[in-house]
């Protein structure tokens, strides 16, 4: 809120006035109805009456300034907390988004800031509200009557002391409930995320049963923490009427006048309900600071060091070589379970490596490690001789572009997901990146052209389009390293052969590192690294390890060939 303090501040001057005004309301009612101040003034209005009329008129004005403003400052403050919370999230490392789920994320997001919002707007000028009523009210009754504001009070410690109780109790439930609604809306997120396989798998009422124990869980939490709020105003309200009739006994004992004994009623109304209120204000407080707690700890996390990269610096333009030098890796969430072990290999400027090996052998961690997703745990990565870790991370990557097996688009047109290489593309260049990638000829096909909308992941495109979308992507990008993940491995034969043919072209002139199940598309590498279990076990052309008579390589040929 710091950058928006001067309509903060006026908002808060305006609460303070139309809050204050309030005060005057039970001493105006009681000269209202004291003989003494019957002197008319304006058109059968006496002067009590008339002072009423001006100050409800004042305060409605101040009230109306006030709300704007706080909604003004409101509005401005979640619009830059949701920006600096995603701002953060996203540039957090891939170690945080192994350990949490994209449905709890975006819950943090939108419910948990959603709750601020209602603090902001209304919470907060209530608490304020309702402290200054309380005060100025025991003020006024102190100058009114001492002893008998003394014995009206003799209720509030006790009530203050279960106000802090209750609210402890109220605190952790909401808590809970913020953390199973989290659930729910995981839970939401993955179904509609995977539909497809909802649908094949007939799985509908497995996943409303699933969402129906996460929300269940909410309201029970819900409603058992209800039990305690209900409990509590039920307190309040028990004690206020019990002071009032204790109030109106002992004023009448000690002679007060009937306008001053209304007037003091008034004000101890005015208490007891700016009372009452606190209690829910207060609750409504514990669920803010609840939620406030779970985006600190996002906030809390210690970002990567990502930059703006318009240019790059002159000395960290990549020429293209990579040094592996006893490289070892376990991920963060499994320490026990070592990736790679003593992985050493060089990859000269312009050269293609292919990475083979079964599955689990260390090969996609590989690439995750060359765009220092993560870190090694031993050893160090080479870039032209120099430490990886000295280079900016961002221009590292920027001179980096993967095609991954799996592509994934956002759900916006053709024309988007091609910029996302390149965003200051011209239609021109991606028409050329298109043709690169052997994609042109189907996107003309469609009716708006490179404005087609792709659908959710890319799901109304076939899975070699999407790869030729991806591929096409990497052409605008022109990297100097190209990373091939498993890029043919899901397509059919005619699809594979397009795409290969654009990856052939692709990787002209550049460093390629191609990590491949299919090994009919890597002999003409220039290097094979064999993997297994996290060690290198083979390194060769593909006519030296074919040749050698128990090699894992060979095997590995022999029973796709064969098969």
């Amino acid at each position: 809120m710091k950058p928006f303090w001067a309509e903060f501040t006026l908002g808060m001057l305006f609460l303070l006035v139309s809050s204050s005004a309030g005060l005057a309301f039970p001493q105006l009612l009681g000269d209202l109805v004291d003989p003494k101040n019957h002197d008319v003034l304006f058109q059968g209005m006496n002067r009590a009456g008339l002072l009423l009329v001006a100050v409800l008129v004042g305060q409605s004005i101040f009230s109306f300034f006030r709300i704007v403003l706080f909604v003004n400052v409101t509005e401005k403050t979640l619009a830059a907390l949701r920006q600096t919370i995603y701002s953060h999230l996203i540039k957090l490392p891939m170690k945080f988004f192994l350990e949490r789920r994209v449905g709890e994320l975006s819950s943090r997001i939108s419910s948990d800031i959603s709750l601020l919002q209602e603090t902001f707007t209304t919470t907060l000028a209530e608490f304020i509200r309702q402290i200054i009523l309380v005060i100025g009210g025991i003020i006024i009754l102190l100058i009114t009557s001492w002893q008998l504001t003394a014995f009206m009070l003799a209720i509030f410690p006790i009530m203050m002391v279960i106000a802090v109780f209750f609210g402890k109790f109220i605190r952790e439930f909401s808590k809970e409930v913020q953390e199973e609604v989290a659930a729910s809306n995981t839970v939401v997120e993955e179904t509609l995320q995977g539909i497809l396989n909802v649908k094949a798998f007939a799985n509908e009422y497995f996943e409303i049963a699933r969402y129906r124990v996460r929300t269940n869980a909410a309201a029970r939490i819900g409603m058992k923490g209800g039990k305690f709020r209900g409990a509590f105003s039920s307190f309040i309200i028990l004690g206020i009427f019990g002071a009032l009739v204790a109030v109106i006994w002992r004023g009448v004992a000690i002679g007060m006048t009937t306008p001053s004994l209304i007037s003091f009623v008034l004000y101890s109304v005015f208490i007891g309900g700016s009372v009452a209120g606190l209690a829910e204000v207060y609750t409504n407080l514990q669920r803010s600071i609840g939620a406030t707690e779970h985006l600190l700890e996002i906030l809390d996390e210690p970002e990567e060091d990502i930059t703006e990269v318009h240019t790059i610096a002159p000395e960290n333009q990549l020429d293209g070589q990579i040094s592996f030098r006893n490289l070892s890796f376990h991920y963060p969430s499994r320490p026990d379970l070592q990736i790679l072990q003593d992985v050493s290999f060089e990859v000269y400027a312009d050269q293609k490596v292919a990475l083979v090996g079964p599955s689990g052998a260390g090969k996609s961690t590989i690439v995750s490690l060359l765009l220092r997703l993560y870190d090694g745990v031993g050893g160090e990565i080479l870039f032209d001789g120099r430490d990886n870790r000295t280079i900016p991370l961002s221009e590292l990557r920027t001179q980096m572009a993967v095609v991954p097996q799996d592509v994934f688009l956002f759900g916006g047109t053709i024309a988007e997901n091609l910029a996302y290489g390149k965003p200051d593309a011209t239609p021109e260049e991606m028409e050329e990146a298109a043709r690169k990638a052997n994609a042109w000829e189907f996107i003309q096909r469609f009716p708006l052209g490179l404005n087609t909308v792709v659908g959710e992941r890319g799901i109304q495109l076939s899975g070699g389009q999407r790869q030729r979308i991806a591929i096409a992507r990497a052409v605008l990008k022109n990297p100097r390293i190209l990373i091939l993940d498993e890029a043919t491995s899901a397509l059919d034969s005619e699809s594979e052969k397009l795409v290969q043919d654009a990856l052939d072209k692709l990787m002209e002139g550049r460093t390629s590192i191609v990590i491949a199940h299919r090994l009919a598309t890597v002999r003409k590498a220039d290097k094979i690294i064999v993997l297994d279990k996290g060690r290198i076990v083979e390194e060769g052309t593909h006519a030296e390890l074919i040749g050698l008579d128990s090699g894992l390589y060979r095997m590995l040929s022999d029973m796709q060939f064969a098969s």
